[in-house]
């Protein structure tokens, strides 16, 4: 069985204020190009389809434009669940009836987690769609108090799917989670995609997919696999961040053998334009060759230069972002704000604590905090959801 895994779409997605719906256009044209010359025999979206909760217009109009073209044009089955970035009732929406089309999308986690069943030459292939569930919406589907870290919620996810799996099957399970090779915290591939968790681990040991023949992955835009090839993230299919200019974008292909193992091929997706970081001093940029990239321009000059901006701008007009890096050694202040920069919320919170009273935060304040921020979000979350 040929399968296109791809994930991480994030339509609707702004990048220092421009808007990337041309660019996701462009590559989503390029994929709908190779799905007609490779014909696959089904599609994988692990997660983030939109960017948003509540995408805009164009998003919408994409998203429906790209699904007709691979459903109805190319008879082509999709695969498809929702993200921590998704609005899961949007995505859940008419679901039931749009599975005669071709369109499996799951967006709330459900205690009875069916195989999606596909065919080819060599018999059946079942499919696991797991959508992004926060801990404690596993917790209340499967009234499981225990459930307290991801980890944990996507262990009893499995050991409730490995309940009824058919072993004798080649299965597969698509999921958008942070998987490590032994669930201990690694770095994430992009700071444009948000962490999953407030305080404590968002990250889940690849271990527990020993069961499945490939784990189709979404969440990390950098495309890798974890422990082994048969765990797989496809990456995002467009950069979306200065942390993503080295990275190379495209989706899988992945080759499902008769026994079960898989075979992997990456294919690169070429977009409008790069992104990519300039570095240099003013004088020199304003040499280069007038280039529509998408830049984030650092600056070496040592002074303030009045007008840099626009006068970078008549080389790079798509310059994203500009800044002047200081050439002398930095200041601890600075380098301090500059890290500040990377921490999420629980961290930013800690530290301003210490800072305002001189101690170490304790514990107890720390789950009392992780706890009015959790319920926060969900609150904000549960408003969306009725916009």
């Amino acid at each position: 069985m040929k399968i296109f895994h791809t994930a991480d779409w994030h339509l609707g997605k702004i990048v220092q204020g421009v808007s990337m719906t041309k660019d996701q256009q462009f590559v989503l044209e390029q994929f709908i190009e190779e799905i007609r010359k490779e014909k696959p025999d089904v599609i994988i979206i692990a997660g983030d389809l939109y960017d948003r909760s509540v995408p805009p217009i164009d998003a919408i109009q994409l998203l429906n434009k790209t699904l007709k073209e691979i459903l109805v044009d190319e008879k082509t089955p999709i695969l498809a669940i929702a993200g921590n970035h998704d609005s899961a009732t949007r995505l859940n929406f008419g679901s039931e009836f749009m599975k005669a089309s071709g369109l499996h999308i799951v967006g709330h986690l459900e205690q009875n987690i069916d195989p999606v069943i596909m065919h080819d030459e060599y018999g059946e292939v079942h499919f696991y769609l797991v959508p992004f569930a926060e801990p404690s919406i596993v917790r209340a589907v499967f009234d499981d108090q225990s459930i307290t870290s991801h980890e944990a919620a996507m262990a009893k996810i499995i050991e409730q799917i490995k309940q009824t799996m058919d072993y004798t099957k080649r299965n597969i399970i698509i999921g958008h989670a942070f998987i490590t090779k032994d669930g201990m915290p690694e770095p994430n591939t992009s700071d444009s995609e948000r962490k999953l968790t407030i305080g404590g681990t968002e990250c889940i040991s690849s271990a527990l997919f020993e069961p499945f023949c490939y784990t189709a992955l979404g969440h990390l835009h950098q495309a890798h696999f974890v422990a082994n090839e048969k765990i797989q993230y496809s990456g995002s299919p467009l950069k979306y961040s200065e942390s993503e200019v080295s990275h190379n974008k495209g989706f899988l292909i992945v080759d499902l053998k008769e026994d079960g193992t898989v075979a992997i091929e990456k294919r690169l997706l070429t977009p409008i334009r790069d992104m990519r970081v300039v570095t240099g001093m003013l004088e020199d940029i304003l040499q280069h060759k007038v280039n529509d990239d998408y830049v984030f321009v650092k600056l070496q000059d040592e002074h303030y230069v009045k007008g840099a901006a626009e006068l970078v701008r008549t080389v790079y007009p798509n310059a994203l972002h500009i800044e002047r890096t200081v050439v002398y050694e930095q200041l601890e202040q600075h380098a301090t704000t500059m890290n500040r920069v990377q921490m999420d919320d629980s961290e930013l919170f800690e530290l301003f604590y210490t800072e305002m009273t001189g101690k170490p935060l304790s514990d107890e304040i720390k789950e009392i905090y992780t706890e009015v921020l959790e319920q926060l979000i969900e609150n904000e979350r549960e408003k969306q959801e009725v916009l």
